[in-house]
């Protein structure tokens, strides 16, 4: 029950938005009592908390799967790019910046996990890259892979980038492209242009 009460409750979170659905919501949708609810996270904060690290998890598992199979790191990051953009939904709820206000804590919490995770990803994918001969080989890794992901952070703030002006599928295939762009050698252009003029959407 505790793992449908989670599954649920994602769902609803990244259609509505954190603030939005209620204990109410959840367990109507779900045909249970609220008070089934309560037996297994004691407050709505709970749940989020729960709902935020499960659906973090589950990314990173998503993630190092494809970093295992990826022909390269270019293809690597695309393909990142898009089961990521799935599982959120493609955020057009911005429940980022949802958590960020209604539950910054655990926004906080997640921001830390998330850096700790992209940084050591992207560090062994960079640097799978030099010794492939697709990046650059005088790339400063650590330096690059922390401007990634402040990068990738900050596409996602909806001050700098209002979501009725840019999509959230822009945003990322931009800030990718504009990112391999500044890194690739010239065999990584080749496998860059030819990428993005196969899948471009």
């Amino acid at each position: 029950m505790r793992e449908n009460i989670i599954q649920k409750s994602a769902e609803l979170f990244l259609t509505l938005g954190f603030k939005s659905v209620t204990m109410d919501d959840i367990a109507n949708e779900l045909g249970i009592s609220k008070k089934t609810i309560y037996v297994h996270f004691s407050n709505k904060t709970k749940l989020v908390e729960a709902v935020t690290f499960n659906l973090f998890d589950t990314i990173c598992d998503g993630i190092d799967g494809i970093c295992t199979n990826a022909p390269n790191p270019i293809e690597e990051l695309y393909s990142i790019k898009m089961y990521v953009m799935q599982h959120l939904k493609n955020e057009k709820t911005s429940p980022q910046y949802q958590l960020k206000k209604y539950y910054p804590k655990i926004h906080a919490q997640l921001k830390f996990k998330q850096f700790e995770k992209m940084h050591s990803s992207v560090q062994e994918s960079l640097q799978h890259g030099v010794d492939t001969g697709v990046f650059r080989d005088n790339i400063d890794i650590d330096f690059i892979s922390r401007m990634y992901f402040t990068g990738m952070t900050g596409i996602k703030d909806n001050m700098f980038f209002p979501a009725e002006k840019y999509q959230m599928e822009y945003l990322m295939e931009s800030y990718l492209e504009y990112h391999l762009r500044a890194i690739v050698t010239e065999k990584g252009f080749d496998i860059l242009n030819q990428f993005i003029v196969k899948h471009q959407s």
